[in-house]
């Protein structure tokens, strides 16, 4: 026999008694189905609720087949057993907000730019409506006015069951596969839409509609939004972050966009500055290595173990094989070190096949040109790499 969902009736009933009428097990856990139940099932974009059945907690509710539902449970229930359940009112609450919430934002859209909702998901932050047009940043703004127009005036949300027959005269804002008996919301005067979900009783209790973020998707744009509660809380993080913004930058809340943008042009000129000093300062350096370079053969090594970053390693391997005849193998003092290998144009060594031979014995990765290569993740100390690396080139001089 189907489950008698008694959500459908009266979405505010927080507690009910039933009978389990059997009790199956999936990856482990007990599955209880019910003869009534008060608890939703993941279906159409909106989770499900949690909470108790008699001293078991539910963790999973999902609709069957069989026209069902599947209450998982964190421990077994005897079947034929009474027992008395209660759902998390906070979640259950929190979904009716968001999804009546997504009722108005979908007819808003529709009603004043046209847009159709392709999809919706209710997330566990922020809730999603997939439209089937791109739309502005001005009309997402004339629909979320208007939307929350309608959360105000706190008008009646009615539950409806009609024949799918019935419908058509109805005029639903999407058309429903379904046949049989449909479910539908009614906000009145604004919106009529054939939906299995729990929706607050009046519009008013949705408290406010507050969009996120809109983006392109497929086509069209995913808009992200919050309600009630959570448009509650999103405010109080937003708030507190700008709060925080504005005292670190020294500038009013308007004056943020104005201030965000100087700071970054500013540190945009202080990386081009800073890349020319240490450009500079890494020929002072290469210079003084150059000068302690050892011969092997008709090649000058420089062979160093340096406290320096990735960058100023490569700056200063640049700088010493822009000479002619030198190779330059420098290594982090840092763990897992890093390792630099260049040459000169001139210079008959490829600097792959030398990362390679150290990539071979100590493990690690890396890559780059014939003339100059970057490594790291080797599984031995600066000073063995330096001499494994100052051997191969040796060799090869």
């Amino acid at each position: 026999m189907p489950t008698e969902r008694l959500y459908y009736a009266d979405p505010y009933l927080r507690e009910f008694d039933a009978t389990v009428e059997r009790v199956e097990h999936l990856d482990g856990r007990p599955v209880a189905i019910l003869d009534r139940t008060a608890f939703y099932p993941t279906s159409g974009g909106q989770p499900f609720d949690i909470g108790t059945l008699g001293v078991a907690h539910v963790v999973d509710v999902s609709d069957r087949e069989d026209e069902t539902v599947g209450h998982v449970l964190d421990r077994d229930v005897a079947p034929g057993s009474h027992l008395h359940g209660v759902i998390d009112w906070g979640r259950r609450f929190d979904h009716m907000q968001q999804h009546t919430g997504q009722h108005l934002l979908s007819a808003a859209f529709d009603q004043v730019l046209g847009a159709r909702t392709v999809s919706f998901h209710l997330g566990k932050d922020s809730s999603t409506i997939d439209l089937n047009r791109e739309v502005s940043a001005g009309e997402i703004g004339s629909a979320e006015a208007d939307a929350n127009r309608v959360v105000w005036e706190d008008r009646p949300v009615a539950i409806r069951f009609i024949d799918a027959a019935e419908a058509a005269p109805l005029g639903l804002r999407k058309e429903s596969a379904r046949t049989g008996t449909l479910r539908v919301i009614e906000v009145s005067d604004y919106d009529r839409s054939a939906c299995g979900g729990t929706h607050v009783a009046r519009t008013g209790a949705v408290g406010l509609i507050a969009v996120q973020s809109w983006e392109r998707f497929k086509g069209g744009t995913r808009v992200s939004f919050v309600c009630g509660g959570r448009a509650s809380r999103a405010f109080g993080a937003l708030r507190d972050v700008v709060l925080e913004t504005v005292r670190r930058l020294s500038v009013l809340p308007t004056e943020l966009p104005a201030a965000i943008e100087r700071s970054q042009a500013e540190s945009r000129d202080l990386k081009k500055a800073l890349k020319a000093q240490q450009e500079r300062l890494a020929l002072y350096e290469a210079a003084e290595l150059a000068a302690k370079a050892v011969a092997a053969g008709s090649t000058r090594i420089v062979a160093e173990v340096l406290p320096s970053d990735a960058a100023a390693l490569k700056s200063l391997a640049a700088a010493i094989v822009a000479r002619p005849g030198y190779a330059a193998i420098l290594v982090s003092a840092s763990l897992p070190p890093l390792v630099l290998i260049g040459r000169s144009k001139d210079v008959a060594v490829d600097a792959r096949e030398v990362l390679r031979h150290l990539m071979d014995r100590f493990g690690g990765k890396g890559g780059g040109t014939a003339e100059i290569v970057q490594g790291g993740g080797f599984n031995a100390a600066p000073d063995e790499i330096l001499a494994a690396a100052r051997n191969i080139i040796s060799a090869a001089g």
